[in-house]
């Protein structure tokens, strides 16, 4: 029977994972919910995991459920090899701490952890080098050249200089509306914004319900979109802040392009979560501009595939799959992207 591998895309909002053959055949997929190992704890942070192996591998064929004996620890089987690439994992230690908890969980004994930004990388990248920004709920980026270094960052948000993403965007956002509606600021339509989005009377009273616990700071990150939109149509305030958005993620490549010497050399930049994969037309503008000017050899690039896809990638190419396999596994996706 073939071997089985697990690939793992952990993330902020949703937990995905796929049971591949060295093949590249998709036997079963499952997802559970957010990977917090940060605010949740590393334990609490692969139940999640687990719940999302558990269904999948309750979706396998019979013959193949039947050959997989779960394990005592967790209730899931062992696995060739576990490729799992998970928000959260900034720091090497906390890649093998994440690790030490897969085994521990009985996934296997070969398991590699690595950040998710890894996963988008390989998703959307032609082949096992590039770079990668994720803008999402927060922005991160990494890359990895040609003979496998790799430049990356703390992204451990504001503490390790990084700003942006859905939630930077909703925090900037609140700020200019709330000073605008005091007198404390230029006015701005990103205080109607704030008030239709939250279904709040004053711009204050969304301050308050974040202070008092009825709303969740990380309610602020569904902004993301009015404020392009605001943007957009024109305010010169939430402009601002996509320029910014647009800055921030042009030099975290052009810094990982610049540590990797590899500025004068044909590049693909692959662009992911959520801020980026809605293809916005003034941030793209932006980005266009802005790379063509600081980093004219690199080839911009919007991941269309999921990051688990990236996961299962590396774990192919980790057992020494063949090219085949691994473009049977990117046939698989494209295939499940064009359903209706």
């Amino acid at each position: 029977m073939e071997q089985i591998l697990l690939a793992v895309d952990g993330g902020n909002s949703k937990t995905d994972v796929a049971l591949v053959t060295t093949r590249g055949e998709v036997l079963a997929t499952g997802r559970s919910g957010p990977f917090a190992p940060q605010s949740e704890g590393v334990p609490a942070a692969v139940d999640v995991v687990v719940r999302a192996v558990r269904q999948a591998v309750a979706n396998l064929p019979d013959a193949v459920r039947q050959a997989e004996a779960p394990s005592e620890a967790s209730g899931v089987p062992a696995f060739a090899h576990v490729a799992a690439y998970l928000a959260g994992a900034d720091l090497p230690v906390e890649e093998e701490a994440l690790a030490r908890e897969f085994t521990a969980r009985g996934f296997g004994d070969d398991i590699v952890v690595r950040n998710d930004t890894f996963a988008l990388l390989r998703s959307g990248a032609s082949g096992p080098w590039g770079v990668a920004v994720v803008c999402g709920a927060g922005i991160n980026a990494v890359g990895v050249s040609p003979t496998g270094q790799v430049a990356r960052f703390p992204a451990l948000g504001r503490l390790s200089g990084d700003w942006g993403g859905g939630l930077g965007l909703g925090e900037e956002a609140l700020w200019h509306a709330v000073r605008a509606e005091d007198g404390r600021g230029p006015a701005t339509a990103l205080a109607e914004l704030l008030k239709t989005h939250f279904g709040a009377p004053t711009v204050e009273d969304v301050v308050l319900r974040l202070h008092f616990g009825h709303l969740d700071e990380a309610d602020l990150m569904d902004l993301a979109p009015g404020v392009l939109a605001t943007a957009a149509a024109g305010d010169a305030l939430a402009r601002s802040l996509v320029e910014r958005q647009a800055e921030e993620i042009t030099v975290m490549a052009e810094v990982c392009l610049r540590r990797l010497d590899l500025l004068e050399t044909p590049t693909e930049v692959i662009l992911g979560g959520g801020v980026l994969a809605a293809r916005d037309p003034l941030l793209t503008s932006l980005l266009d501009t802005s790379f063509a000017q600081r980093a004219p050899r690199a080839k911009l690039v919007v991941a269309d595939l999921p990051p688990v896809v990236g996961a299962a990638l590396n774990g192919l190419e980790h057992l020494a799959a063949s090219e085949e396999a691994k473009s049977r596994l990117r046939s698989h996706y494209e295939h499940q992207a064009h359903k209706p």
